[in-house]
């Protein structure tokens, strides 16, 4: 009753029309950032942090928590219309977002979009109300060995079930994992694969490499496909706002799932959503192959809905992480400590006592940013659409020029413009002798993680490999992985099967 009570006066405090100028601002300016190709929320919050000096703290965190929702929603708007996805948290959304964008659907694909946002920040800014304190134990649960299991599951699970081909998926995955090796080896201080450039020395940027497969890789393979019967069809919208019956029947156990999976991730410090995001995709693509006609890989509303719904569901509870534990969970939160830092104040236990009035109006503005986001931009995801309709050649050169202008803004390195260029030409290959792109994003997003991890285990273990799988969680995900790379391919075997007796009938 005192959280609700609590909840009730932040309501009061933000349900003033200035105030709620300044959510409405927020979301506004998150949605815009979030679009542009190598912009993403994280990014929106940093950028709109010195805009914020003149405010009161509680007005600028109002606008925050805008910034913060919006730039989550303007990240899938450029991956589902463009297949440039404003953030990492943003691509499992796209992979079948943009699919359907291209079958003619992309004002289904933002609404589906736009109520998993509302589903999993709503439902997740409920449990941070009344159960941060719980929820923030579960992190204590999970040691290196816990994290590598994680992170393991997460490889083997996408390279698995996103290609048609296991062998191709782990071979993404392979060149996932080479790309993340290049830098600074963060427990030796040793440099590997840098050619001596210090301009390697921290790695790939993760946006260079996500807008050089992703984008720019998409505008050469459609580039080389120009005048030949390849050419892809001119991508239109039928403008649609609303979901069908059967759109959402498909999409409301991928919401619901997708915040299920999200909400714990965002107080497990692995570095944002990209876990739950390419977790809630596997799940949804493997209860879909059960059924006949299946849409995955043509454009599944299942596969947008899910992940979206991830993403969001594991942002709101990073910031009740942030908040209950002053613990940075991911990127943003991150960007968010400095932005409390900014203020003078501390997140932790004692800010509840410290800055109450602040704290409980930041969590209501939670609620009422995903309601003024869902008013903003589900009614004008027809209008978002529209985008499609420009030209082939003026929107894809576009999509270059914006992409080039977001990796150089982001570092003003001249050798990240040659690397992203690189990386296209890799994604290119990659289309062109159908390898899956999604394995080499999270081999490169977790292949440091599963590194540091597993020579950390090792090092408390004095080199027992035992310790691998000595802990319950960790054993249990290795156990459910094996199960499932298992199923998956009596599954696969059955349907070739299957094929082969339809063949020779038919003969």
């Amino acid at each position: 009753m005192d959280s609700l009570s609590n909840l009730g006066d932040g309501f009061l405090t933000v349900l003033t029309p200035m105030n709620m100028l300044w959510v409405f601002v927020g979301a506004l300016l998150g949605t815009a950032v979030g679009v542009l190709p190598g912009l993403g929320s994280a990014m929106a919050v940093a950028l709109l942090l010195p805009v914020t000096f003149s405010l009161d703290p509680i007005g600028a965190f109002i606008m925050f928590a805008g910034v913060l929702f919006g730039g989550l929603f303007g990240d899938s708007i450029s991956g589902i219309l463009m297949n440039t996805p404003g953030n990492s948290t943003a691509i499992a959304g796209t992979i079948e977002g943009h699919k359907m964008a291209q079958s003619g659907r992309a004002a289904q694909a933002l609404a589906a979009s736009a109520i998993a946002s509302f589903v999993g920040g709503t439902v997740a800014s409920l449990l941070v109300v009344f159960f941060a304190p719980s929820l923030a134990r579960l992190a204590t649960l999970f040691g290196p060995a816990e994290y590598l299991a994680l992170a393991v599951f997460a490889f083997v699970a996408i390279s698995a079930v996103v290609g048609e081909s296991i062998l191709r998926g782990l071979t993404s995955l392979a060149i996932g994992l080479a790309i993340a090796l290049v830098g600074i080896d963060g427990m030796s201080g040793a440099s590997r694969f840098t050619a001596g450039m210090p301009e390697l020395f921290d790695g790939i940027n993760i946006v260079v490499i996500t807008v050089g497969l992703l984008a720019l890789g998409e505008v050469i393979t459609v580039a080389a496909r120009r005048g030949t019967s390849e050419e892809a069809k001119l991508i239109t919208s039928t403008g649609r706002l609303w979901l069908s019956r059967r759109e959402f029947r498909l999409a409301l156990p991928a919401w619901l799932r997708g915040t299920a999976i999200g909400v714990p991730f965002g107080i497990i410090p692995v570095g944002g959503s990209e876990v739950p995001t390419f977790l809630s995709y596997g799940t949804e693509r493997r209860l879909a192959s059960r059924k006949p006609g299946s849409m995955f890989g043509k454009g599944a509303i299942q596969g947008v809905a899910g992940p979206e719904a991830a993403g969001n569901a594991t942002a709101g509870t990073a910031m009740g992480a942030l908040l209950a534990l002053g613990l940075p969970t991911s990127a943003t939160a991150a960007v968010m400590l400095a932005a409390f830092r900014q203020y003078g104040l501390q997140p932790g236990p004692l800010l509840f006592e410290r800055a109450s009035e602040l704290v409980w109006a930041l969590l209501a503005s939670f609620f009422i940013g995903m309601v003024v986001l869902l008013i903003l931009n589900l009614p004008f995801a027809p209008l978002w659409a529209k985008l499609l309709k420009v030209p082939r050649h003026y929107l894809y050169a576009g999509i270059t020029v914006f992409a080039m202008l977001g990796i150089f803004a982001t570092s003003s390195k001249v050798l990240d413009l040659v690397l992203v260029l690189a990386i296209g030409l890799l994604g290119f290959a990659m289309r062109r002798y159908g390898l899956p792109v999604a394995p080499v994003l999270i081999g490169v997003i977790l292949g440091p993680l599963a590194e540091t991890e597993f020579r950390r285990t090792m090092a408390v273990s004095e080199g027992d490999p035992l310790a691998l799988v000595s802990s319950p969680i960790s054993a249990t995900l290795y156990i459910v992985l094996a199960l499932g790379v298992v199923g998956l391919l009596i599954q696969r075997a059955r349907t070739a099967r299957a094929q082969r007796a339809a063949l020779e009938t038919a003969a």
